[in-house]
Formats: structure tokens, C-alpha cells, sequence
């Protein structure tokens, strides 16, 4: 549809979830308004109301095999497993007992119950302020969506006609998998994150996807224009025709730059001259690891064991996480993987809520476990077990002082004792390492360098305490800035002072995955990035572009500044200088290109 003469070209910004550009007429994706009722049965018709349960639950279990068929088909079977999960949920068998219970004992209509028994866990996950436990939420939305949809008898489409840019309040994995039967351009949702099964998947399928914009559909109407950015996660409506031709440019130069980017994937994180750092990935899912493999992954910094307690009431055992960081280290091996406890509370999923009047400052991280020395040394176990392989570090959340690390380490050591009385191997060696996100932690960066192996810095939470800043808050939100003169000498501290204790440093928060952070990060010493796994080619075509000496240069240039934007300014001058033909760092609009 063409763009009318008198339209506004407005660009909105969003979250880049799967790279490439595209543009085209926008299809509003709307699923039908689901009205759940609470209904009495009559005791007549209870056993009608069973069997209209069990014939939803049936065909749900049909479409999703449907679903994953095609998915494994299409996407090959490590991909597919994410609708695996999904027919799991449908196989719970306390879950629906106990809806099956209710409709014969309290005799309410199975889509109330349904509803209302998954709403228990959705409530929970859905409202955290962790991004990666909402994004959970939505696996098991879709499952209870569908439920009442095929209870309700509902159709929902999936084909349409002609190239469109699928825009849409909220988009399950399901749905993605399904479209994608049709000519899609790409995905834009004014919900959801990066690391969510919609976004991978879309990654896997090659389809330029930006998440979270927000008010999108308020400004986007059904066939207008649009241009959808997955590198930059910029949305453009009504794009002008010199906008169009920009973004067409841009495009051919992206194909360019990604081939160049793919010749980098088994080339080390090296600068020219000679400085090799480790440039390893940040992990949730198992289902990640193909897409890891092929960016050319160092191994992983951060394997989030947070994804293990996703619906679960109480902590898994032993055995069902051994099986999980087993799965995770062999298919990483030789490569090394981080394995971080539990890092619950706070914003983060627990399996009971504790009320906190702020969680922020309370019993999260490091602190439960160690007050849970029984959960806590289950998990240590599973870790060593997984670490036979040799590969396996494991990393302590939230530590605030050196008495927290010699209880973990204690404890750490008692799991050890266990492990050899039952004659089962693990690394005698295992590396242990420490996140800094925490100030009292940095300052303290030396005493506890002097304890463990390694240090890696959770810029996210440091930032935030840092400047006592809430990113989550709009209305403080842009003061959370990582190139604030305060964060910048911190980390310079941080760097110090931990190689001064004899340990290495990395950074596993968002500011390792900033391309405008790459060379005043390695002007600073640090030695490893752990990034988000899309961005992973471009901070390694930067540091094997640069020169450490020049890296230093400009490090010593930023410590000497007194403010956020003469910082950022300094930095972004040297990213356009040095590399031109990167076009992530480039001007954020297309008409400053044109």
C-alpha cells in the first residue's frame, strides 16, 4: 500500500530480537478476545463438561504435534523443542487432575478452573520485573489460551494473503511458527524480549523481528507502510520515499557486513595487535545452543539456572539439574561454561514469594541460598557432577563481602566431600568466580579476588545501585546510564583491583554486549565479554579491528571526562573513525545516512 503524500513518517523504538530489515504493508495480528466466565454445571452435566475437557485437551495436544512437526521440519529438531515444552505443560498430570477435581466437586465450567489454575503461576511469572521470567510467562499463556480457545470452539487465522509485516500486541512462539506457513517480512510486537521463544525462533527462521515497542498499535494502522529494523530494533511508519531507498542501501551494506561477520565466527577475539580476550555468550535456554554454535561462541559466561524453577513449586532435585548443566556443558565441551546459581528474589522468580518492602535490598541472590543450605547444596552437587566433563565453572550471585564467598566455598566444599563418599566424579579444580553487581562488592574487588578464580561484572544491578536509578521506572529511566563518570571509574576499580587479587575479569551485564562500550571496555583490561548471543559477531569484529594501545588511548581520554554525554560523545567519535563500515554504530536514523 502506498504511502500517503500527506502521512508523518514516525519512528518508534523497540527491542532488537532477530536481525535483518524489512519493508512492507503492516498485517494487525489479533487473536479472538477471549471471555472467560465463571458458569455453575448442573450436577446433570458434569460428565458432559469432563468430556469437553478432555476433548480440548486432545486437541491441543494435536496441534501443537502438528506445530512441532512442522517445526522440526522447518527449523531441524533443537529448535523444535521449545513446542515440546509446551506439550509438556499439557501432560501435567497434578495440574489437571486437580481442574478435573474441581469441575466434579465445585461443578464451575472447565475454562473458569483452566483459567484460574494456570493463573496462579502466570500471575507470578508475568509480573516480575525480570524480563527473561516474564517472557516464561507467555510459553505458558499460549498453552492456556489455547486450551479456552479450543473449549470455546474458536478459529484462529493463519493464512493470509501477499508479503506483510506481522505487527501484533503480543506474539506466542505458536503463532510465529504458524505465519511463517506465509509470506511474513518480518515480526514487531509491543510486548516481549530478546530472549523469548517467539524471538528465537524468528532468529532460527531468519525473519527481521523487533519487540517492545511500545503504543506501536496505536500509531501503526492495518496496510500502512512500514520499514521493521532488526539490527537497530527501530520501527519507521509511513516511511518517506527517501527514507525507503536509505533503508534499501542499508540492507545491501548489512548483507555485505554479515557475510564479513561470518567469516569471523572460528577467528579468536584478538586485537591487532595480539590481545586475546574471551568472548562467550549469555544462556537461558538449551535451545539456544545451535544459534550460540554458529556465532562462534568462546564458550558461555553465563548459563542462567533461573529457567529450572519456571512453574515449579518447589526447587528441582539433584538429578533433574545434573541432567540440565550436563546437557549444556557436553554440547559446549571443550568450551568452558559458567554456571551461576540461583539468582531468586528481588525481581527475580522464586518458588514461594516472600514479602519485602524493598526485594531489591532484601533476601535475594547469594543470601537465600546460603540460608537454604539444603536447596543450595543440591545444586552444588548437580554443578560438580556436570564438571567431570572439565569444562564447568561455577559463579555466585549478589555476593556483598568476603564472609558470603567462604560459606559458599565451605558448602561447596562439603558437596565435594558427599560427591567422593558416593564415588562420583567431578572437577577437583572446578574454577569459582564471583559476581560484582553490588558496590560494597566492587570496592572489595581485591579482598575478593584473593578467594576465587574470577570476577564478572553484572553491570545491570551495579548501574542501578550505582546511581540509585530504577531502569524499570519511567520516570528516572534515563539517568540509568552506563557511560556515567561514576560507572566508568568503577569499572576501571573493578578491573584493577581484581587482577591486582590474581583474578581474570569479565562482564556478563548488557553494557558487555554495548558495540559503543567494546574498545574503552578493552582500554579498561577487561578480559572477557559475555554478550547476548545476536550480538556476538559484531563486538568480535571490533575488538579484532582495533589495536589495544589505541583501546587504552581512549580509556585514558573518557577517565579524564566529567559527564555522561561527553563520555558517550568520545566514544561514538572512535567507533565512526575506526569503523565506518559497521553500520550498528551508525547514525540512528536513515535520513541522516541520505
Amino acid at each position: 500500500m502506498p504511502t500517503p503524500a500527506s502521512a508523518t513518517e514516525i519512528v518508534l523504538k523497540g527491542i532488537p530480537a532477530a536481525p535483518g530489515i524489512a519493508v512492507g504493508p503492516a498485517y494487525h495480528f489479533r487473536r479472538t478476545e477471549q471471555t472467560v466466565e465463571e458458569r455453575r454445571i448442573a450436577p446433570a452435566d458434569v460428565d458432559a463438561e469432563l468430556l469437553r475437557l478432555e476433548g480440548a485437551i486432545d486437541r491441543s495436544k494435536k496441534e501443537l504435534a502438528k506445530i512441532l512437526a512442522f517445526a522440526e521440519q522447518k527449523l531441524g529438531a533443537s529448535q523444535a523443542k521449545i513446542f515440546e515444552a509446551q506439550l509438556l505443560i499439557l501432560e501435567d498430570i497434578v495440574l489437571f487432575e486437580s481442574v478435573f477435581k474441581r469441575v466434579r466437586y465445585e461443578r464451575k465450567n472447565a475454562e473458569f478452573l483452566i483459567h484460574e489454575e494456570m493463573e496462579k503461576y502466570h500471575r507470578l511469572m508475568a509480573n516480575a520485573r525480570d524480563e527473561y521470567t516474564r517472557e516464561r510467562a507467555m510459553d505458558l499463556e499460549e498453552v492456556r489460551n489455547r486450551l479456552i480457545r479450543n473449549l470455546q470452539e474458536q478459529k484462529l487465522v493463519s493464512r493470509l494473503e501477499g508479503a506483510q509485516v506481522i505487527v501484533a500486541h503480543q506474539l506466542g512462539a505458536a503463532d510465529a511458527m504458524i505465519l511463517s506457513r506465509n509470506n511474513v517480512l518480518a515480526y514487531v510486537t509491543e510486548v516481549g524480549g530478546a530472549t523469548s521463544h517467539m524471538a528465537l525462533l524468528a532468529r532460527a527462521l531468519q525473519i527481521p523481528t523487533v519487540v517492545g515497542v511500545h503504543n506501536l498499535i496505536h500509531h501503526l494502522g492495518h496496510g500502512e507502510q512500514v520499514i521493521v529494523d532488526g539490527f537497530r530494533g527501530e520501527v519507521i511508519i509511513n516511511p518517506t520515499s527517501a527514507t525507503i531507498e536509505a533503508c534499501e542501501r542499508r540492507r545491501r551494506e548489512m548483507m555485505t557486513f554479515e557475510q564479513t561477520l561470518a567469516e569471523l565466527r572460528d577467528l579468536p577475539a584478538q586485537t591487532l595487535d595480539g590481545r586475546r580476550v574471551t568472548l562467550a555468550a549469555n544462556v537461558e535456554l538449551s535451545e539456544e545452543l545451535p544459534f550460540i554454535h554458529r556465532q562462534g561462541a568462546d564458550g558461555i559466561g553465563l548459563y542462567r539456572t533461573e529457567t529450572l524453577l519456571i512453574g515449579k513449586e518447589v526447587f528441582p532435585t539433584e538429578e533433574q539439574q545434573f541432567r540440565q548443566y550436563d546437557l549444556i556443558a557436553g554440547s559446549m565441551a571443550p568450551k568452558q561454561v559458567i554456571i551461576r546459581t540461583f539468582d531468586i528474589g528481588g525481581d527475580k522468580l522464586m518458588t514461594q514469594q516472600t514479602k519485602e518492602q524493598n526485594p531489591f535490598l532484601g533476601w535475594r541472590g547469594i543470601r537465600i541460598m546460603l540460608d537454604k543450605p539444603q536447596v543450595f547444596l543440591d545444586q552444588l552437587r548437580a554443578i560438580l557432577r556436570a564438571s567431570a566433563r572439565g569444562n564447568v565453572a561455577i559463579m555466585f550471585p549478589m555476593v556483598s563481602n568476603i564472609k558470603e564467598v567462604r560459606l559458599a566455598k565451605q558448602l561447596l566444599g562439603q558437596a565435594k566431600d558427599e560427591l567422593r563418599a558416593r564415588g562420583i566424579a567431578f572437577d577437583e579444580q572446578i574454577p569459582i568466580g564471583v559476581m560484582v553487581e553490588v558496590p560494597a562488592a566492587a570496592i572489595i574487588a581485591g579482598d575478593l579476588a584473593r578467594e576465587v578464580t574470577f570476577l564478572s561484572i553484572g553491570t545491570n544491578d551495579l548501574i542501578q545501585y550505582l546511581l540509585a536509578v530504577d531502569r524499570g521506572n519511567d520516570i528516572v529511566s534515563d539517568l540509568y546510564q552506563e557511560f556515567h563518570p561514576a560507572v566508568v571509574r568503577f569499572l576501571r576499580r573493578i578491573i584493577e583491583r581484581g587482577k591486582e587479587g590474581g583474578a581474570w575479569v569479565g562482564m556478563c551485564g548488557e553494557m558487555a554486549g554495548d558495540p559503543l562500550a567494546t574498545i574503552l571496555l578493552l582500554g579498561l583490561g577487561l578480559d572477557e565479554f559475555s554478550v547476548a548471543p545476536t550480538i556476538l559477531p559484531e563486538i568480535k569484529k571490533i575488538i579484532r579491528s582495533v589495536r589495544l594501545s589505541d583501546a587504552k588511548q581512549l580509556a585514558d581520554h573518557v577517565l579524564s571526562l566529567d559527564t555522561e554525554d561527553a563520555i558517550r560523545t568520545a566514544v561514538a567519535d572512535a567507533m565512526r573513525t575506526k569503523f565506518p563500515e559497521i553500520p550498528i554504530i551508525l547514525p540512528t536514523t536513515y535520513e541522516a545516512r541520505s
